[in-house]
């Protein structure tokens, strides 16, 4: 179906049947894992005699589910991952379409001239980010070089993996960005101390906490799409919790 949408004051049309799902499926047998979380579960429910499997006799499948979010897969968290702010994920997008741009970048090794940041460590600063000129959404893409399909079932706990610098958030909040997406467990080091410097800055927090960012991680971008901008629809499940597994389709204009 094509569709014709006003977004920022422009209208944008985009076919509706040929959406690219960038989310990495959460399941129990492969998959990306992060943060030292072990595979999700699924386990049929057991009460007395009954076991909710078909395969072992039951009318249907009755299924306990027991995952992490954040560990397990493509997921979209909130201020409220980093804060007791009363707020949940199933409270964001009040957009169903966002206007993003979709970037690549070759993160090189940093080279220490912030002491708060280790010598060494692959990480994306504001230099990495080249928008175009007439960049005018609300969100980014962000896909990281190389792009292997060993991405779909990286095992990311100790590996210390790229993360964003901080001035690389400012860099992106002074350019009207809402919502990141991102194809790494996390926009900060691995091991920082709790110290969450961009996931702060991100979010204004502690000083003046934005309850409308959001931020989707562990995202897998194929090669088949080109830098530019897109229309995404960012889907999450009604959780009233600081994240959720999400889908993300994207539509290109």
């Amino acid at each position: 179906m094509r569709i014709k949408a006003e977004i920022t004051g422009k209208w944008y049309e985009f076919d509706s049947d040929n959406g690219v799902d960038i989310s990495i499926p959460m399941n129990d047998k492969h998959g990306p894992l992060a943060w030292y979380i072990e595979r999700m579960k699924i386990e049929p429910v057991r009460h007395g005699d009954f076991i909710g499997s078909v395969a072992k006799g039951a009318p249907v499948n009755f299924m306990n589910v027991y995952f992490n979010p954040h560990g397990n897969g493509t997921h979209t968290e909130c201020v409220a991952h980093i804060s007791d702010i009363p707020i949940s994920i199933n409270q964001q997008f009040k957009d169903l379409l966002l206007l993003a741009e979709l970037v690549s970048v070759s993160p090189s090794a940093y080279d220490g001239s912030d002491d708060r940041f280790v010598q060494g460590d692959l990480v994306i600063t504001p230099e990495d980010i080249k928008l175009s000129p007439s960049f005018n959404g609300n969100a980014i893409i962000i896909r990281t070089k190389p792009n292997s399909l060993e991405k779909l079932n990286h095992i990311y706990s100790g590996t210390n993996p790229i993360y964003c610098h901080p001035d690389t958030i400012s860099k992106l909040l002074d350019l009207g960005v809402e919502h990141i997406l991102i194809d790494l467990p996390s926009i900060d080091r691995e091991e920082d101390n709790g110290t969450l410097f961009s996931h702060k800055r991100f979010w204004d927090y502690p000083e003046n906490p934005n309850t409308q960012r959001t931020i989707t991680e562990l995202i897998y971008v194929p090669d088949t799409l080109q830098d530019g901008q897109y229309l995404v629809n960012i889907q999450v499940a009604p959780f009233v919790m600081d994240a959720s597994p999400s889908r993300v389709l994207v539509y290109k204009l």
